[in-house]
């Protein structure tokens, strides 16, 4: 049990540690081999629910519909992670409609789990049912919150000049590591996972491995030659700190120096930049986001961009490649001027 205890950080769940059966639902998922984001994203959704248990003296096992409904409206009343004042537009509270998604996601989970161990014969939060003839139930009755699914939000140039202008202050480390997320359209996992073997200087090639990858496949990027500048700018740096393989992009601070760097630093560092250029809807998401909206106005095939993203779904992809609205504009200005000047044309032409 050392190895799933060293899986889990108890100290961030101890109501779930605590309860017998949410213990050994979470511990289930490591054993099934679920990744460490994922038994984090389980294990916060899961401390959340019993803890709300707790306080309203409700039994998990016991949870029925309505109290679920109880809990959907607590959680639509939570502040963000924000505060109070940060209010999310899709779920009308501080919480993001994913978020609330996710949320759900695990509770209906943990009562799948409760159904299998005999301890009850419904789930309250369900889900679509099979039924001959008529297919599945889901697609015809609404779940418990609505799902939105909106375009990720993508810098205008002006946007990107003001971070880079503030990015360029940044250390080397720092720097190279926006090159690769941008060039590679890499997910802070994948960007923080990165290690020394994975890159070929010599193709200007990067590697995600399977196991730092959403969609737990190999896939193997390009990168830029100013982004292979940078990074052998920084292998030089890095030689001061540490002469060891393995992850390449390594903390600096005096707690963790020469340590692997977290996602949670990188996403402070990107924070911290985008709060100097002003720009609060920056996150280390929105270089992917960038990255693979830039190569759908170069003309790349959607499933080229699905492959260097890594998607398993096209559905995935046309998500994130979206167009600029002044893109858009512009196109439809250029169409219809050529129509105006074809209709005009009819007109004038018996007169010519």
């Amino acid at each position: 049990m050392t190895q799933i205890d060293d899986s889990i950080p108890w100290a961030r769940f101890p109501t779930t540690q605590g309860d017998p059966l949410g213990r050994q639902w979470l511990e289930i998922q490591v054993l099934l081999g679920l990744a460490p984001n994922t038994i984090e994203a389980y294990g916060r959704g899961l401390e959340q629910f019993l803890r709300w248990c707790r306080e309203q003296n409700v039994a998990p096992e016991a949870a029925t519909r309505a109290d679920i409904a109880k809990y959907v409206g607590f959680l639509r009343d939570k502040p963000g992670s924000a505060g109070s004042s940060s209010v999310a537009i899709a779920s009308g509270s501080g919480l993001s409609n994913a978020t609330l998604q996710q949320r759900l996601t695990v509770v209906r989970l943990y009562f799948d789990y409760l159904i299998e161990e005999d301890l009850r014969i419904t789930n309250p939060v369900g889900r679509g049912r099979y039924k001959p003839n008529m297919g599945f139930a889901a697609k015809r009755n609404r779940g418990l919150v609505r799902r939105c699914s909106h375009l990720p939000w993508i810098p205008s140039e002006t946007e990107w000049s003001r971070f880079a202008a503030c990015a360029r202050a940044e250390p080397v480390r720092n720097r190279c590591m926006i090159g690769f997320a941008y060039d590679s359209a890499l997910r802070r996992e994948e960007l923080c996972s990165v290690e020394i073997d994975d890159i070929d200087p010599a193709h200007r090639l990067l590697r995600v491995r399977a196991e730092t990858s959403k969609s737990n496949w190999d896939r193997v990027t390009p990168y830029s030659e100013v982004t292979g500048q940078m990074l052998m700018a920084y292998l030089r740096h890095r030689r001061d700190m540490s002469r060891d393989r393995g992850p390449l992009f390594l903390s600096e601070s005096a707690r963790n120096y020469g340590k692997p760097i977290t996602r949670w630093t990188w996403s402070k560092v990107v924070r911290r930049i985008a709060n100097k250029a002003s720009l609060p809807g920056f996150s280390t998401h929105t270089l992917r986001h960038l990255c693979l909206t830039d190569l759908a106005r170069a003309g790349w095939d959607v499933h080229e961009i699905a492959n260097l993203a890594g998607h398993k779904s096209l559905v995935t992809t046309r998500q994130y490649i979206h167009l600029s609205g002044r893109d858009l504009a512009a196109k439809l200005a250029e169409g219809m001027a050529h129509i105006h000047a074809w209709r005009l044309d009819q007109l004038t032409r018996d007169q010519a």
